[in-house]
């Protein structure tokens, strides 16, 4: 029988080697839960690295698209929010008789003889000829006059900011000019077109001029066109932009542009 002292060395041995064996348990928990949580880390920063590469590739490409957009500019009106029909403060297109009216148009001095299509868009020549008829557009200014890209003087928002029209919109688009192999269309010198906001419901009463060929999508309806005169919109033309155009070459005409008396017949 091994004596008390012996007893009690045995027992201190057994319980030092006890301990140490229990520390490297813990040290060795504790080394897995230092690399689990690492590997938390890790991963939670790829996933972040990745959504943030997404995300700038997302916004990079939005910005394109944004200028590519800001690049085109195209005729446009924006009152009120379009609908797919035709409310009944829309003039009947049998108002147009399906024929061609002839008359003139008088922007600043400039007199501008104009036929318009009742045959070729009879909604859209219902809607100029009754509100030429009731003196709407008499005094309503140019807004809008682009010399780059395109070339077209924007007439006939009441409020001369783009944003105006007759109080309601109407559609279908009518006769637009054909489309090319790109999907495009030339609108010929001497044109009058309807402004649009982007849907075929959104004719108001503001249209263009167009004083030169322009290449535009066949999204417009082409509803007249100025037989002589276009000459008398030289000083307006030269005349360019104002100074506080947003963009070179696209804004308010710097010569003061209005419209006068509309003569149908």
């Amino acid at each position: 029988m091994a004596s008390k002292k012996k007893q009690q060395n045995l027992f201190s041995s057994n319980s030092g080697k006890l301990a140490e064996y229990e520390q490297k348990l813990i040290q060795r928990e504790n080394l897995l839960k230092r690399k689990t949580r690492d590997n938390r880390i890790a991963l939670v920063a790829g996933v972040g690295v990745l959504l943030a590469a997404v995300g700038s590739q997302l916004i990079w490409s939005s910005m394109q698209v944004s200028q590519v957009v800001e690049a085109e500019p195209s005729p446009s009106a924006s009152e009120p929010s379009p609908v797919e029909t035709n409310s009944a403060l829309v003039p009947s297109a049998d108002l147009a008789e399906s024929r061609v009216w002839s008359g003139s148009m008088m922007v600043n001095k400039a007199k501008l003889d104009i036929e318009i299509f009742g045959d070729k868009a009879p909604q859209a020549a219902a809607n100029f000829i009754t509100l030429a008829k009731k003196g709407f557009y008499s005094g309503v200014s140019c807004h809008r006059l682009t010399t780059e890209g395109i070339f077209v003087l924007q007439c006939g928002d009441p409020t001369g900011t783009g944003t105006g029209g007759p109080g309601y919109t109407f559609g279908p688009i009518e006769n637009p000019p054909l489309a090319n192999a790109g999907g495009t269309a030339i609108y010929q010198t001497g044109v009058l077109a309807m402004a649009n906001s982007g849907s075929a419901y959104s004719n108001g009463s503001q249209f263009f001029i167009v004083y030169g060929d322009s290449t535009l999508m066949p999204d417009y309806t082409v509803f007249g066109r100025i037989t002589a005169g276009l000459d008398g919109l030289k000083p307006i033309i030269d005349g360019g932009v104002a100074a506080d155009a947003s963009r070179p070459g696209d804004g308010r005409p710097a010569v003061e542009t209005k419209l006068g008396d509309i003569v149908l017949n």
